[in-house]
């Protein structure tokens, strides 16, 4: 598969796309796999640690990343089923607010994560040359199948980086 171009993602997600520029996307997905699950447990001493005031816990990015990976995905399926209805966007922060990650524990939470990046690899797989390239609008801008799927490694990728840089000892 070829990279998308730019102007197949809006300007926001170009960081996502950026940390994912492997042309294996599939196979890149699966090394990371364990690197994720690794990173992640590195918290569970104090999975309910933020930060800052204000600012998410460690669960509630684990919740944030498979909230995420299912919402990309979704859209990935629905472009590439050449749909041609436009998908709403979302607002992080209110859906976070309607989530009760802090509940849950942060191994499940994990669990959740991998089920969902798994059942995407499983859909990608199975997708023609011709689904990787459709297109479709969401959020109001343009987005093609496999700029979706770049999305979806870059944004796990940023957000590790983010555990690492904010939440580290």
């Amino acid at each position: 598969m070829t990279r998308p171009q730019p102007d197949e993602y809006s300007p926001f997600f170009a960081r996502y796309v950026d940390l994912a520029p492997e042309d294996d996307l599939l196979s890149a997905m699966q090394v990371q796999a364990p690197i994720t699950e690794r990173e992640i447990l590195t918290f569970a001493e104090r999975p309910d640690y933020r930060y800052a005031p204000g600012k998410w816990s460690v669960k509630q990015v684990v919740g944030h990343m498979a909230d995420t990976e299912r919402l990309f995905g979704f859209r990935a399926l629905w472009f590439a089923r050449a749909d041609p209805a436009p998908l709403p966007g979302m607002e992080q922060d209110d859906w976070m607010t309607a989530s009760d990650f802090d509940l849950l524990r942060l191994e499940d939470l994990l669990t959740n994560f991998r089920a969902a990046r798994t059942s995407n690899v499983l859909m990608l797989r199975q997708l023609t040359p011709d689904a990787w390239a459709r297109r479709g609008v969401a959020n109001g801008n343009p987005f093609s199948v496999r700029a979706l799927a770049h999305a979806l490694l870059g944004h796990e990728r940023a957000h590790l980086q983010i555990l690492s840089e904010r939440y580290a000892r």
